[in-house]
């Protein structure tokens, strides 16, 4: 056992905690973990609990597939890495903990398909530039009721009340509850508000180092949904759960440090060559990102013209119709906010999508296309997003930059995970083009992701 462990152990117990709940993401995002007593603590050996290599390619519902060849290969095991620094208490359980866990193969080489792993590596190339990437991520959601037969209905059915809080968007006050329990779990939430849509609400949470930021926010949804399952309902971050109603956003506001704490964005109160570099390199990536942080067949929903949601692949100062968003603080808060990700993305790799995407900019000294001017969506001399899955996992196959960059067999497994899913949908659904969010997709998406 490590003397890592040995520590936390002593920590754990006198805390007053007696399990441990090692979690992590798979490749599509969903919260995988172990419960383990801290009173065996001491025994486990290697870093962590081991799992099977089967977790990176199960879907949401049971299938197993062979991707990366874990299936041929016979379904080895991976040794995931506690990171002990990272455990939190819950408050609505106690005696319970969470725990951050990275992923080892059994020789103790990184595990290259876990998302943790590559965000890990992507963190390093920017620090072998001398540069810190810190990111806040901004996240939606929406709080549902179950209906008799197991379907869904929204929680609130009142327009129009985007930007408040109290007993008109929180009768029962299981939002302020939850966001009162959210903070006792120390993972930086500093407020929260009902959205623009009935029942959607959003959560805000400092930022943060890129690694320790993600698992601030990977702790978080995972928080929300288990919480708001013991009040008998359901979270979603699904990026457009209603036809009806707005998706859910998942913006991540990036800037880069150097290594005393400077924020590098800004020249005065103009952009840095920095910042312009990082800019040129997410809209010139966009396409593939798209994939990445729309990971879903649901999520391309939520994107469109006239919706709040990217539809080109653009960048603008202070505009909420840009792809890429330049909010208006400047000095130590400046900063890029990417707009282009659903609630349903995977943290780690959506932010190690953008950072590289954002690093190959900065390697090549890419100039920044001009900036978007008032209601970009109209603006056709900007390249359109690629507006299903299909087309953005083309998109990010054709992008061998960004392939190159990200690395390893993670993107591969992915892109298997997420074909299986678009032949399945295509195979359920009578009218695959439709725009109506259909039954397979709250069963595929909604709980799960």
């Amino acid at each position: 056992m490590s003397r890592s462990l040995v520590n936390l152990q002593s920590e754990l117990t006198e805390a007053g905690i007696d399990v441990l709940r090692v979690v992590y993401a798979d490749i599509i995002g969903t919260v995988r973990s172990k419960d383990l007593l801290v009173s065996q603590l001491d025994k486990v050996s290697h870093g962590g609990p081991t799992f099977c290599q089967g977790v990176w390619v199960t879907t949401t519902q049971g299938g197993v597939l062979d991707g990366g060849d874990v299936l041929s290969d016979g379904l080895e095991d991976f040794v995931t890495q506690i990171v002990p620094e990272s455990w939190r208490a819950l408050p609505w359980e106690p005696g319970v903990a969470y725990v951050v866990a990275g992923a080892n193969n059994p020789d103790m080489t990184p595990n290259q398909f876990a998302p943790r792993t590559l965000l890990e590596r992507i963190v390093g190339e920017y620090r072998a530039l001398g540069l810190t990437p810190v990111v806040g991520p901004e996240l939606e959601f929406y709080i549902a009721d179950r209906n008799d037969d197991g379907s869904f209905r929204r929680a609130l059915t009142q327009p129009g009340r985007v930007y408040t809080s109290g007993a008109t968007v929180d009768p029962k006050g299981t939002f302020l509850h939850l966001l009162r329990m959210l903070d006792q779990l120390r993972i930086g939430v500093f407020a929260g508000n009902h959205e623009f849509s009935p029942s959607q609400y959003e959560i805000n949470i400092w930022h943060g180092e890129a690694l320790d930021a993600c698992d601030r926010i990977f702790m978080l949804k995972a928080g929300v949904k288990d919480l708001i399952a013991r009040l008998g309902q359901a979270a979603t971050f699904s990026g457009k759960p209603w036809s009806d109603e707005g998706g859910s956003g998942f913006h991540l506001h990036v800037s880069l440090e150097s290594a005393e704490g400077e924020n590098l964005m800004h020249e005065g109160h103009d952009l840095s060559v920095l910042a312009q570099r990082m800019i040129a390199g997410i809209v010139a990536h966009a396409p593939a990102l798209t994939a990445l942080c729309n990971p879903t067949i649901n999520a391309f929903k939520r994107l469109g013209p006239d919706t709040l949601a990217p539809y080109r692949a653009n960048w603008g100062y202070d505009n909420r119709s840009a792809m890429l968003r330049i909010p208006p603080e400047r000095g130590s808060g400046t900063r890029l906010e990417v707009r282009l990700a659903d609630g349903a993305a995977n943290p780690y790799l959506m932010t190690a999508a953008i950072l590289a995407a954002g690093l190959d900019g900065i390697r090549r000294e890419l100039d920044a296309p001009p900036a978007a001017v008032g209601y970009s969506y109209e603006d056709e001399t900007q390249e359109i997003l690629p507006m299903t899955l299909g087309d953005a996992l083309d998109a990010l196959r054709a992008d061998s930059a960004l392939i190159e960059l990200l690395g390893g067999p993670l993107v591969d497994v992915f892109e298997v995970m997420k074909r299986d899913e678009i032949e399945r949908y295509t195979e359920a659904v009578d009218d695959p083009e439709t725009r109506d969010v259909t039954e397979w997709e709250v069963k595929e998406y909604f709980l799960d992701l």
